[in-house]
C-alpha cells in the first residue's frame, strides 16, 4: 500500500551516518519518488547515505515556501498512481521549519498513510541538551530581520518566559548569527538564560547555556554556522 515516508536529512555533510536508522537507509534504497525543497541537495544526501543508489532512476518534485496548496495534487501524483513517496527535509526532520506539512495534510484528507522515520532534529536536540524547559516550549522559526523589530520581539518572548517559565526557541540565517547575538545581549535582562546550540551532530558541535550576563564575558564562534537559540 502506498505511503508518504517522512525522511530526516543530515544537519551537515559531516554528520555521522550512524545517527540514521536502518529503516531510512532501506527506504532510500527502495523508493523511486521523492519530494524535497531542493533536488540537488536531496540527491546529495541520498548519495551520502546510499552511494550505490542509481540516481537517474529517481524522480523528484519540489515543495518549497513558494508552493501553493493548489500544486499539491500534482506533486502527489505518484501517490495517486499507487507509488510511495519519500519526503526529504533540507535539514533534520521534515515539517519542522519546513513546508512539507502541505503534502502531509493532503495525504490525511485522502486517507493515505503518513509514516514518520526517526532521525536528527536540531531544534529538539538543542532543547533537550539545553537544561531549559522541555515540558513547555514554543518554536518561533526566524525572528524579524529589522533590528528594532527583532529587539521588540525578543522582549516579548522574554516577558512570556517570565510569566509562564517556558522555553522560547528560534533560529537565524547563519550569516546573521552575530547580529542576533548582539541584540540578545543588548535587549535581554542579565538574568535571562540563553542556550546557543551550533553545528549539532557535527564534529565541532557546541551546546552551551549561560545567563545573558555570563554570555557578555564569553568568546563566541558561531558566525555562518547553523545555530539554534533558546531563551528562558
Amino acid at each position: 500500500m502506498e505511503a508518504l515516508y517522512l525522511l530526516p536529512a543530515y544537519l551537515g555533510e559531516t554528520s555521522p551516518k550512524n545517527i540514521f536508522s536502518e529503516q531510512e537507509i532501506s527506504l532510500l534504497q527502495e523508493l523511486k519518488f521523492f519530494v524535497a525543497e531542493n533536488e540537488k541537495s536531496a540527491r546529495k544526501f541520498i548519495k551520502f547515505l546510499c552511494p550505490n543508489v542509481i540516481q537517474k532512476e529517481l524522480s523528484f518534485s519540489i515543495l518549497d515556501k513558494r508552493t501553493s496548496e493548489q500544486q499539491i495534487p500534482e506533486i502527489a501524483q505518484p501517490l495517486i498512481e499507487g507509488h510511495s513517496i519519500g519526503l526529504i527535509s533540507e535539514a533534520g526532520l521534515p515539517c519542522i521549519a519546513d513546508p512539507g506539512n502541505l503534502l502531509v495534510s493532503w495525504c490525511h484528507t485522502k486517507g493515505i498513510r503518513v509514516i514518520p522515520i526517526n532521525g536528527p532534529s536540531s531544534i529538539i536536540l538543542a532543547l533537550i541538551a539545553s537544561g531549559l524547559n522541555g515540558q513547555n516550549f514554543t518554536f518561533h522559526g526566524y525572528l524579524p530581520i529589522d533590528s528594532l523589530q527583532r529587539k521588540k520581539k525578543l522582549q516579548q518572548l522574554e516577558n512570556i518566559c517570565k510569566v509562564s517559565h517556558t522555553a522560547q526557541i528560534f533560529m537565524e540565517t547563519p550569516y546573521r548569527n552575530q547580529s542576533l547575538f548582539e541584540d540578545l545581549l543588548k535587549g535581554l535582562k542579565s538574568s535571562t538564560h540563553l542556550c546557543i546550540a551550533t553545528n549539532i551532530t557535527l564534529p565541532d558541535e557546541s551546546i552551551k547555556t549561560f545567563t545573558i550576563g555570563e554570555w557578555k564575558n564569553k568568546k563566541t564562534d558561531f558566525q555562518k554556522k547553523p545555530t539554534i537559540f533558546i531563551i528562558q
